[in-house]
């Protein structure tokens, strides 16, 4: 008890920086010293670490006096109200929830979000926070995170002499022998659109990239390389319609017994090993870092969710001191204990924490906190159009086992028409 007293000291300390350095907002009434009750809106999504906090929003309302008027909706709606308030010009909350990989780049380009540059992140992976910065500040705090992972059968490797695959040369070569008996070697999601997430990795070790200066180049030698290479890998090891699976037909193969290796987001780790779901008792199923590739070693780590404050708030005071709390050491700690990655360093290297996870879980974490790479798609305003696009020249590549001789061709024609909607949104050439 006595650490959280000394933390609810922060948000005044943290505050009267903040102000310092957000002098415009200030003026709009960050000081609400005038007697008057204090009161804050947030914007939470159904996740489970909203319902984590939400039974703990009494206490800190008791504490700081001020008020929360909450609203918790799906993911969808709590985008679509941002973007009505965007259009609209107005505020709609104080401090939200924001999924950074597909609404942060909007909320940047519309000065939705409030910079965070008296905000401490040195408890936060430098990659966690990326996506969030403008002019070199960052615009959110990292909150819930995954990463790409390598998960396998350790019994299946074990019984075939093998070693984890630590690169995607080895992971092809034990993907080829682990795959008989009714048992696929590998699987990753082979249906076009949400494949993209998933190969991104071996584009990134391969050296190549979906965006560069503002600019697609998946029609790299790099990266036509690495969807050859993925392909391939699906088309001869993977189950029998791999070309049409995400990750829930995956997971229900590898709970059935029937995959070796799988690659994917660490999230699933949990529901692999859960005895309810998965025939495969717990102590056979392994995960490790996703292998390094030719050129690199830097799969994706992304921030699920993050937490923003509005740059229309009228009350940067007390929108500060929940966005502290709400983001601080000890909520992360809570969050931990029961599941929920959280972005905080600090919290991986607790012992006290570290005890109740995997170890290979902790490992693979602070791997891609060193060496991830921070974008699992391109960053961009029509990513739903840009995924259909590049989802196109993977489904060519697995339906041929990585051999079509017009990959290249392919990936250039629709690199091509990637570009045409950056330009078209304003974005083409624009390095962030």
């Amino acid at each position: 008890m006595k650490k959280f007293l000394i933390f609810l000291l922060v948000p005044t300390v943290f505050m009267a920086l903040f102000v310092a350095c957000q002098a415009a907002p200030a003026e709009k009434g960050s000081g609400n010293d005038n007697g008057e009750p204090k009161e804050i809106r947030v914007f939470l999504p159904e996740h489970p670490y909203a319902d984590l906090l939400i039974p703990l929003l009494p206490e800190f309302e008791e504490k700081t006096g001020i008020t929360v008027i909450m609203e918790q909706m799906n993911e969808n709606e709590l985008t679509e109200k941002q973007l009505e308030g965007i259009a609209t010009g107005t505020q709609v909350a104080d401090v939200f929830m924001t999924r950074p990989a597909t609404e942060t780049l909007r909320f940047l380009e519309n000065n939705w979000m409030m910079p965070l540059n008296g905000f401490d992140f040195s408890d936060f992976p430098a990659n966690t926070a990326e996506i969030g910065l403008k002019d070199g500040i960052p615009h959110y705090i990292p909150l819930v995170i995954e990463w790409h992972t390598l998960f396998y059968r350790k019994d299946l490797l074990e019984n075939a002499g093998l070693s984890v695959p630590t690169t995607i040369e080895e992971l092809e070569e034990a993907a080829k022998i682990l795959n008989r008996g009714g048992v696929a070697g590998f699987a990753s999601r082979g249906a076009g659109f949400p494949a993209v997430s998933q190969i991104s990795s071996f584009i990134y070790n391969y050296g190549g990239r979906y965006i560069e200066d503002g600019r697609a180049v998946f029609d790299s030698p790099e990266a036509v390389d690495a969807i050859r290479t993925y392909g391939r890998i699906l088309g001869v090891s993977g189950p029998n319609g791999i070309n049409e699976m995400s990750w829930s037909e995956i997971m229900s193969i590898f709970q059935a017994g029937n995959l070796a290796m799988w690659t994917d987001a660490s999230v699933f780790y949990s529901q692999l090993i859960d005895p309810e779901h998965s025939q495969i008792p717990p102590e056979h199923v392994g995960v490790a870092s996703f292998p390094r590739g030719p050129a690199a070693d830097e799969a994706y780590i992304i921030t699920g969710w993050g937490m923003s404050i509005s740059s229309m708030t009228e009350d940067v005071d007390s929108a500060v001191a929940f966005l502290t709390w709400a983001t601080s050491r000890e909520i992360a700690e809570k969050a931990m204990l029961v599941n929920i990655p959280m972005a905080r360093l600090s919290v991986w290297n607790d012992p006290a924490i570290t005890t109740h996870l995997s170890p290979e879980m902790v490992a693979t974490m602070l791997h891609a906190s060193e060496f991830g790479f921070p974008y699992v798609m391109p960053l961009m305003t029509s990513i739903f159009q840009a995924r259909e696009l590049i989802g196109e020249v993977i489904s060519e590549s697995i339906n041929t086992r990585g051999t079509s001789p017009r990959l290249q061709e392919l990936a250039t024609q629709k690199t091509e028409e990637v570009n045409d909607l950056l330009k078209a949104d304003g974005e083409y050439g624009t390095a962030r």
